[in-house]
């Protein structure tokens, strides 16, 4: 099954951790966001590969942005 990881805040991406084809655990960091001077981790919700991530540095981003797809491991 394939999961959608969102941004809980407006920003811009600081930096890409991960890429396609990464396996990952609960709460690796994939994409570190910069919002109101604070960096800001979007951590990864499941254990799985990373099938797709869908920004690059210094992109902007709004809340409840899609920034990476993860097949499930299950």
């Amino acid at each position: 099954m394939q999961h959608e990881v969102e941004t809980e805040v407006q920003g811009s991406v600081w930096k890409v951790e991960a890429a396609a084809g990464d396996e990952v655990a609960v709460g690796d960091v994939l994409v570190i966001l910069e919002s109101m001077k604070m960096e800001i981790p979007v951590e990864a919700p499941v254990a799985g590969t990373v099938v797709e991530i869908r920004v690059k540095p210094q992109d902007a981003v709004e809340e409840d942005a899609i920034v990476a797809v993860i097949e499930d491991n299950g």
